[in-house]
């Protein structure tokens, strides 16, 4: 392998919390509807303008403003997982090409990643709204093999859920679990799965 493609919610940074909150409160307060957050879990790793829909919004636009800004209270929460910065500099020391296709938007990306101080690690990034497809759809890798140059049998894409396995296999790129961040592991038909970040570095050199 010589590109490595990541996820960011639940693989390189820990916002779980913060967005199923966000989400728990938008639809809380903008709605009146009441969901607990083991019911919300299912939204994690869509894209909004999927996940909003299931919940009757019509407006969905505005209603991931307000997710935005419902986010932002408990963005205090948020956390890069540990051990995922030395393994992303290790990467790099070896000369690997690193991705991130993610369901964030490019404001998004910027707003809510960018700040964690990890985005010069990588050299190419597709957002969700640079794709008219998202995931699980593979349009999304579809889209970084085109602009990285990437081959697919040389690329593997490292997620935490069931729509980037799928979004990588879709496109005939390996998926590689996140076992650290992962909800449903054993839901989650993966080529290889990692316990914790350094052994992406282990599996790659040898």
């Amino acid at each position: 392998m010589n590109t490595i493609v990541f996820d960011i919610d639940g693989t390189l940074i820990d916002t779980e919390q913060a967005v199923l909150c966000g989400l728990q409160s938008l639809l809380k307060t903008d709605y009146g509807k009441e969901f607990s957050l083991k019911e919300l879990e299912f939204a994690f790793g869509l894209p909004s303008s999927d996940s909003l829909p299931m919940f009757g919004i019509e407006d969905v636009q505005q209603a991931n403003l307000r997710w935005n800004f419902f986010f932002q209270q408990f963005f205090h929460t948020a956390k890069v997982f540990e051990g995922i910065r030395e393994m992303l500099v290790s990467l790099k020391e070896m000369n690997l090409q690193t991705g991130i296709v993610t369901s964030k938007t490019q404001n998004e990306f910027k707003h809510e990643f960018a700040p964690f101080g990890l985005a010069d690690l990588f050299d190419y990034v597709v957002c969700s709204d640079q794709t008219e497809k998202h995931k699980p759809d593979p349009e999304p890798m579809l889209k970084f093999l085109d602009v990285s140059g990437a081959k697919s049998e040389q690329t593997i894409y490292i997620g935490g859920t069931v729509y980037d396995c799928r979004c990588a296999h879709g496109a005939g790129v390996k998926f590689g679990l996140a076992g650290w961040g992962s909800r449903h592991p054993e839901q989650i038909a993966s080529d290889v799965t990692f316990r914790v970040p350094s052994d992406i570095v282990e599996w790659v050199r040898f």
